[in-house]
């Protein structure tokens, strides 16, 4: 008798902690996106990653590519791209835990511009207004296309 509560007891923490595992999954995404812009994973919001808006598009009859702009223009378009997704959400930079910053050389310099793109970051992180700073890594790569700059993030929603 005692071995069979022994298993009935260990069966319910057992069944109690598969349930409590399952997580609602949402993805935010559209009919012509390739992927998600991001997905919901019980409280926290992945967000793929997201790269500048062109400063002028490329112009396929004249056979001239798009323009990006310095690493100002790119990663602030980033951050800002990024801050619209989290606020679609019911979010908010506030509540981003971690980046993945992934940086291309300039084309003209062979060199990443780093301190451009932290000087960008530190306008929306560690402010007056904006205290928290998430974990960030910073990685350089070859990009698809010009762009100098790609960003994932992670953010929590809060209780």
């Amino acid at each position: 008798m005692k071995l069979k509560s022994a298993v009935m007891a260990a069966m319910m923490v057992v069944c109690g902690a598969a349930m409590q595992a399952q997580v609602t999954v949402k993805h935010i995404q559209t009919e012509k996106g390739a992927i998600a812009s991001a997905v919901w994973a019980g409280d926290t919001l992945y967000v793929s990653g997201t790269g500048p808006t062109a400063v002028a598009a490329a112009d396929k009859e004249k056979g001239t590519p798009a323009v990006w702009g310095d690493m100002h223009a790119q990663a602030n378009s980033v951050f800002t791209k990024i801050q619209k997704i989290l606020q679609e959400q019911g979010l908010d930079m506030k509540d981003v835990v971690k980046m993945t910053v992934f940086m291309a050389p300039d084309p003209t310099t062979g060199k990443i511009d780093f301190a451009a793109m932290n000087a960008e970051f530190v306008k929306f992180f560690g402010t007056k207004d904006q205290p928290n700073k998430p974990a960030r890594s910073t990685i350089q790569v070859g990009l698809v296309g010009q762009a100098q700059i790609e960003v994932e993030a992670i953010a929590v929603k809060g209780k």
